[in-house]
């Protein structure tokens, strides 16, 4: 059925992961209006979304490096991934 784009585990559990992110956003948004919005580390008012943006931008630069840089396994970018995510929404 989805043949035509080679899925994998890995990848579909990216994209529900990255879906289920927005989910959970769109539910902060209706129950707390307004985005969260913020100034953080870096000197820029974001909201909730903003952080989400900034969080998946970075995380993507970094297994870019990791593969370009090191090669495989990818563990270690994930870890990396998920510190930067956390400080994302902690200090951005």
């Amino acid at each position: 059925m989805l043949s035509w784009m080679a899925w994998t585990w890995p990848t579909a559990l990216v994209f529900i992961g990255i879906f289920s992110a927005i989910g959970v956003l769109t539910f902060l948004e209706i129950r707390q209006p307004g985005g969260d919005e913020r100034k953080g580390v870096l000197g820029l008012t974001t909201t909730r979304g903003d952080r989400l943006f900034i969080a998946l931008l970075g995380t993507s630069y970094i297994f870019l490096a990791w593969l370009g840089l090191v090669g495989q396994p990818v563990w270690w970018p994930l870890f990396i991934s998920i510190g930067w995510g956390a400080f994302c929404f902690w200090k951005v």
